[in-house]
């Protein structure tokens, strides 16, 4: 079978989750990769094939900058992109929450399968925020549509919903507390988690921003560029994990049994439900930055309420359970 492995890159879940699933397609299948986006900085090791521009998402303060996004949109490259796509040529198109091939796939009648967290909001039964929103939720089931789907969320919501992935990179920490809590806010300016945590002494903070490219001290806090080394090393001897309502840092750090707090990125969907079933298992959410968010951090940082993930798969295991979807 020769299959197109389509990632979107906007952000770094998809990517870590691609980490950990294409070792395994190799394994198996004959494998392209296409990616497409250009808002994260991790890189995967393997040559890619195809890079679109799709759709990317840019972050103002605190949430997603719609009047950003919107100008840097190119209406007619991305649907070019998708008309121009050879998608003939594969058995199967699976797509990460990405559009370019998905759309392609659904144009040609090539076989496809969303393999991503966003296609667990298929199902009713996956949590949702008390405002549920119709645009968005239209959105997430029509952004990137395929034939079949393989989800992942922090509980198997319905049937075919599987635990998160965990990379093998994350599975070989030998976790430890240590005494600084990591920092990983990428929709916040640097100035603002700088002013915040700065005054919050009774920790160090590991803040990683994808907008700086050395490391800098300012008080009690250490800025980081995003590097995935680096992150993993200082989540392993962390005492906690702030972030962002992301799917895969979230479950990362309910692995390794580290505390966690989020704050949902403003205006973008998924991470309000994200956080409506982080909260549901016990998880401190931050709704929005605000006058009493210091306050609301050291009272967290006191407090030592930890969540152990449940269960998690791995590559193998989705390969699995694409074996069963179709028979191969």
């Amino acid at each position: 079978m020769k299959i197109l492995y389509a990632i979107q890159g906007t952000g770094h879940g998809h990517l870590s989750r691609a980490r950990e699933i294409l070792p395994s397609l190799f394994e198996h299948y004959e494998v392209d990769i296409l990616v497409s986006g250009y808002n994260s900085k991790l890189h995967i090791d393997y040559p890619i094939k195809y890079r679109c521009k799709g759709i990317s998402f840019i972050y103002g303060h605190g949430g997603i900058s719609w009047s950003k996004s919107l100008r840097e949109l190119d209406l007619l490259s991305y649907l070019k992109e998708t008309v121009q796509l050879d998608v003939k040529q594969y058995d199967l198109v699976i797509s990460d929450f990405e559009p370019v091939s998905a759309w392609a796939a659904k144009l040609r009648k090539v076989p496809s399968l969303s393999m991503s967290h966003q296609a667990s909001f298929i199902s009713e039964k996956t949590p949702r925020p008390n405002k549920v929103s119709k645009l968005a939720e239209f959105v997430m089931k029509h952004y990137a549509p395929c034939d079949k789907s393989i989800a992942f969320h922090f509980e198997t919501y319905d049937t075919f919903i599987m635990p998160p992935i965990i990379r093998k990179e994350v599975r070989d920490l030998k976790p430890y507390p240590g005494k600084h809590i990591t920092v990983y806010l990428p929709a916040f300016p640097e100035k603002l988690l700088l002013e915040v945590f700065g005054e919050l002494k009774s920790r160090e903070w590991h803040i990683f921003s994808p907008n700086v490219d050395t490391r800098k001290r300012y008080k009690n806090c250490i800025l980081l560029p995003v590097n995935n080394t680096d992150f993993l090393s200082s989540l392993e001897g962390s005492d906690g994990l702030i972030t962002s309502a992301g799917f895969e840092s979230c479950a990362e750090a309910m692995y390794l049994n580290k505390k966690l707090l989020t704050i949902p990125i403003q205006y973008q969907y998924e991470q309000y439900c994200n956080a409506a079933a982080l909260k549901e298992m016990g998880i401190t959410v931050i709704p929005q930055i605000s006058e009493t968010l210091s306050e609301k951090i050291a009272r967290w940082v006191d407090e030592d309420d930890r969540i152990l993930l449940k269960s998690f798969s791995t590559g193998n295991d989705v390969i699995s359970k694409m074996k069963q979807l179709y028979h191969s």
